[in-house]
């Protein structure tokens, strides 16, 4: 899943932390990540009556494929290993939900595969959501301007276009 390719190994970070100790669950087909003491006080109540606990990463699709939320953009950036920067002209698109372009594209992390799990930022160094690589590094240097680089995930503008489904 994106969740993986996108951060590697640093996944321990996110699980050991010096605020305490943090762990993934499985609810109602969503992932969740929260701290284990908390975990462990949700599990008092029933299940049927437990909407959410934590922060939301992603859902398991009914085909049972795993759908990264943007809901876990500001845990997933700092620990990134691969990331694009837009111009400010290309900033606004992607946040409306098109997929980037050459045209738009800053910055590219070097040696970024094609097919790559991708943090997306602005220039300023503001993660503004998460997508797939569309081209490697290397040809991203020789693309025609028009050429997408980089395939839409999810992006900081979902908490309004979607607020009624997010959780």
């Amino acid at each position: 899943c994106l969740f993986f390719f996108s951060i590697g190994e640093n996944i321990k970070l996110l699980l050991d932390r010096p605020d305490g100790v943090y762990c993934f669950r499985l609810h109602r087909n969503r992932v969740f990540y929260i701290r284990e003491d908390l975990m462990k006080k949700a599990g008092n109540i029933a299940r049927k009556n437990l909407l959410s606990m934590g922060t939301c990463f992603g859902k398991f699709t009914k085909t049972d494929k795993f759908r990264l939320q943007i809901t876990a953009l500001d845990f997933l950036a700092p620990y990134a290993k691969y990331k694009i920067w837009l111009k400010p002209s290309a900033e606004q698109q992607f946040v409306y939900g098109h997929h980037v372009m050459k045209s738009g594209l800053g910055r590219i992390t070097e040696n970024t595969s094609q097919y790559q799990g991708v943090i997306v930022y602005s220039m300023s160094d503001l993660p503004l959501g998460f997508g797939v690589a569309a081209k490697s590094t290397q040809e991203c240097r020789h693309a025609d301007p028009m050429a997408l680089v980089a395939f839409h995930q999810a992006d900081i503008g979902e908490y309004i276009r979607s607020e009624d489904t997010l959780l």
